[in-house]
């Protein structure tokens, strides 16, 4: 097959692949990012990790979470490191933009809804 042929028939191919997206439009499913559920650590054993209204560490505290306690499902985190500053960025770097930019996670645990600091959870489970 010719370089031509070749490349008419690609670009017939990416010209039917875009209509097909454009005229055929399936709903899109979006999930949270991370897993579906966490584990509390770095939390001392004498210590409970507070769930705040807002993510902010003043917000009014809803509730807690014992240290070590698993089955907090995740409904979304913001803030944190983006993909970029953690591949790119020195470790000096990467916690003066936390320090700046925490992650916070709004999560479920026992029924209570609120937000933690992202600091303290891990991926986790739920049995």
């Amino acid at each position: 097959m010719s370089r031509h042929m070749t490349s008419t028939l690609l670009g017939r191919l990416a010209t039917v692949t875009i209509l097909g997206l454009l005229l055929n439009p399936a709903p899109v499913a979006a999930e949270a990012d991370g897993p579906d559920y966490y584990r509390v650590t770095g939390v001392a054993p004498t210590d409970v990790l507070s769930i705040r209204a807002t993510p902010d560490p003043g917000a009014a505290q809803v509730g807690s979470i014992p240290p070590g306690a698993d089955c907090v499902r995740n409904l979304g985190c913001r803030g944190g490191l983006s993909f970029e500053e953690y591949s790119t960025l020195s470790k000096a770097e990467q916690a003066e933009r936390l320090r700046h930019h925490p992650r916070w996670c709004k999560i479920e645990y026992q029924g209570i809804e609120g937000w933690v600091a992202g600091r303290y959870l891990a991926e986790g489970g739920c049995r």
